[in-house]
């Protein structure tokens, strides 16, 4: 197939048809309209074969993580996905690779409601852009910077299953289906980034860790927070090997978790808990904001646990992960 063949048969009609997309993919741009009163909110991501995904990781993996990272983007900013744009480089154009990747693209895509735009195919070393775009009402969107002293440090969902997949992984162990499908087949949390509207201070996702993606809050808040280890919110296999091993960096620092972490003002803690049932989405207050900057992490026993409150970094890290 030529590159235009492989558009018009793959990537034309993804995602729900919108009134707000005048027109989408085949031509030089798409046009789009801006609801009334809604601001823009826009993010992009790449992933990259042997750095954000395996050689042997299924097609449908890759597209639906793809996509599922900028949702995260959009969901920790309250804002209502629309449409994206992927860029998409090819070692070949490999039909069956091509469908089972546009299958799972296109699955996440309905979930949502995002329709695809446009965008560009291009041969060279297999990588993936996806650029999101969504609404969020004017004055709306919840940022980093607004945490303040004595709100709670609530996170959504389960911390470093994707981290100890990974592990097993790079290990060449084998490894439980259900934590390499949260390493592979990330949850976007949308609907409750939209709920959350109105109620958080501030949030981030979790990409590169607990500790560094709340310290990047923190420095934008400007304000400090205290961490009950204790309370992470663990998966089993993770809360043995923290166990066994006494090394919290799981749950702190290994990235790919794609869950939310946000700051509240203790008088909505029972409606927010109440929120996250209602969604089966589990949340846990696991620390609260206080005015000293820095991040300290208890341990259950009163210690503290040193961290030098890092997240993955892509060039720090050596260029892989």
């Amino acid at each position: 197939m030529s590159e235009f063949d492989l558009i018009r048969t793959f990537f034309a009609d993804i995602g729900p048809r919108r009134a707000d997309v005048a027109l989408g993919v085949g031509d030089d741009c798409a046009l789009l309209a801006i609801p009334e009163g809604q601001c823009l909110a826009v993010s992009i991501d790449t992933l990259s074969a042997g750095i954000h995904f395996f050689p042997d990781c299924a097609p449908e993996a890759i597209g639906h993580k793809a996509l599922a990272v900028g949702l995260s983007d959009l969901a920790a900013m309250g804002a209502a996905p629309a449409w994206s744009t992927l860029a998409l480089t090819l070692p070949s154009a490999d039909e069956d690779w091509i469908r089972l990747f546009t299958a799972g693209f296109a699955a996440l895509s309905n979930a949502h409601g995002i329709r695809l735009v446009g965008g560009d195919t291009t041969h060279g070393p297999l990588s993936v852009t996806v650029q999101v775009h969504g609404h969020v009402p004017v004055g709306a969107a919840v940022r980093r910077d607004g945490a303040r002293p004595g709100d709670l440090v609530c996170v959504s969902g389960t911390l470093g299953d994707a981290g100890l997949a990974l592990r097993g992984l790079l290990a060449g162990e084998a490894v439980d289906s259900a934590l390499r499908r949260r390493l592979e087949y990330p949850t976007p949390r949308v609907e409750l980034g939209l709920r959350l509207r109105g109620l958080a201070t501030a949030m981030i996702d979790l990409s590169d860790g607990l500790a560094g993606d709340l310290g990047h809050l923190l420095a934008a808040s400007g304000v400090g927070a205290e961490l009950d280890l204790a309370r992470l919110p663990l998966s089993s296999p993770v809360a043995e090997v923290v166990a066994r091993t006494g090394d919290w960096s799981l749950p702190l620092s290994s990235g790919d978790d794609y869950e939310l972490c946000f700051c509240l003002p203790a008088e909505h803690a029972r409606e927010v808990w109440e929120l996250g049932a209602g969604l089966d989405c589990p949340i846990r207050t696991v620390g609260r904001m206080r005015a000293k900057a820095g991040l300290t992490c208890r341990l259950p026993d009163g210690g503290l646990f040193a961290t030098d409150g890092g997240g993955y970094d892509h060039f720090a890290a050596g260029g892989g992960r």
